[in-house]
């Protein structure tokens, strides 16, 4: 039932507010910030995210889901062309290494789309990710 994942998606972007707000309160507080040098993550990145969204409210929703996170802002959209499906730009501040970040956005993207899609369509997301999914940019922000 689709009600039922839409509810356990926004129980979910709830859990993410607070677990993201008190990452970065800790952030903020602890001396050296939540990972001393050389013991955690890469640090601030901007990841390429190909998105298996397609519709203007799903890729509404996952915007402001990642926006609405404490820790992640959309950077900016390009938009599908062919066979290229539409991207984010995200700018991630405490997320662990690049390929972390990457699986936390796709599983974010995957519970919206069985919210909006309905189960049936777990199997056929990576599908119908384009070209481009499996092998997404990622940019690191460096002074």
């Amino acid at each position: 039932m689709r009600i039922v994942a839409a509810l356990a998606y926004v129980g979910f972007i709830v859990r993410e507010v607070i677990v993201g707000s008190w990452q970065v309160t800790r952030a903020a507080w602890l001396p050296g910030g939540l990972y001393p040098p050389g013991s955690g993550p890469d640090g601030p990145a901007i990841v390429e995210f190909p998105l298996r969204c397609r519709s203007d409210l799903e890729i509404s929703v996952l915007a402001s889901s990642i926006t609405i996170t404490p820790g992640t802002m959309v950077l900016g959209i390009a938009t599908a062309q062919g066979e290229t499906p539409a991207t984010f730009f995200v700018h991630v501040a405490l997320g662990g290494t690049r390929s972390e970040i990457l699986r936390d956005l796709r599983d974010m993207e995957s519970r919206l789309l069985r919210a909006t899609r309905g189960a049936d369509v777990g199997a056929g997301l990576d599908a119908g990710a384009g070209a481009g999914a499996g092998a997404a940019l990622e940019r690191e922000d460096k002074p």
